[in-house]
């Protein structure tokens, strides 16, 4: 049984399709990287998958039952704009993780927060914009779930900053976990993805083996996305 599976989705706004009968699948124990431009869809993709938006039409199913609350105890999901309340203290974003999701695990969380050099007594008001990006994926990544979802973990923040989210990505992912990853900065990812996915104005227009596509095209993920993606 796949883990994903999403079959002919389609959803507008106001007239104009923004997924355009989109079916996909993922396996577990991947690293798939969800590519396109600004305003190819990614986040309405993933906001669907999550539950967050209802669609027009299709189906999403996971571990073949459909969205719902089933697949939202399953999914641990980073949206593109930060919600953490920044009048809290890292230490009290923590509490109520794991007052609210049962398979939070605060000891890998804390010690991520160490990890990433950062402080849980800190008040995520007096954070860089970098900081609350690792506060975010601390949280999520210490779910033991079964879907991570991460949309645009690597906007707007610095180079160093992007290659720790990585490692963080890379170190606390488990083989039995997929992991869905969506950004426009493919050259920073492809290094860590198993499967990549090509979205164009709502449309898949390539999904394959990142390693088997590199050496059919004779060229990276990057330059293979510049070349089916205008």
């Amino acid at each position: 049984m796949n883990l994903l599976e999403i079959k002919n989705a389609r959803k507008s706004f106001d007239g104009k399709k923004i997924i355009d009968g989109v079916s996909l699948t993922v396996t577990r124990g991947k690293i798939v990287g969800l590519l396109g431009k600004n305003g190819s869809g990614k986040s309405t993709l993933i906001k669907l998958i999550n539950d967050l938006l209802t669609l027009d039409d299709g189906e999403i199913l996971v571990n073949g039952e459909k969205i719902g609350v089933n697949s939202k105890a399953v999914i641990s999901y980073l949206p593109e704009r930060s919600y953490l309340d920044v009048s809290k203290k890292v230490s009290e974003i923590f509490d109520y993780f794991e007052d609210f999701y049962k398979d939070f695990d605060r000891d890998k969380a804390e010690s991520l927060v160490k990890e990433l050099e950062l402080s849980l007594d800190m008040k995520i008001s007096k954070m860089s914009k970098g900081m609350r990006e690792k506060i975010s994926l601390a949280l999520v990544m210490s779910r033991r779930a079964e879907l991570y979802i991460l949309d645009e973990p690597l906007g707007g923040v610095d180079p160093v900053t992007r290659d720790r989210i990585l490692k963080t990505i890379l170190s606390n992912f488990g083989e039995n976990s997929s992991l869905i990853i969506t950004t426009h900065l493919i050259s920073d990812v492809e290094k860590i993805l198993d499967e990549v996915i090509f979205i164009d104005k709502g449309k898949i227009v390539l999904q394959g083996d990142a390693d088997k596509l590199r050496e059919e095209e004779n060229a990276s993920i990057n330059d293979i996305f510049r070349r089916k993606v205008q």
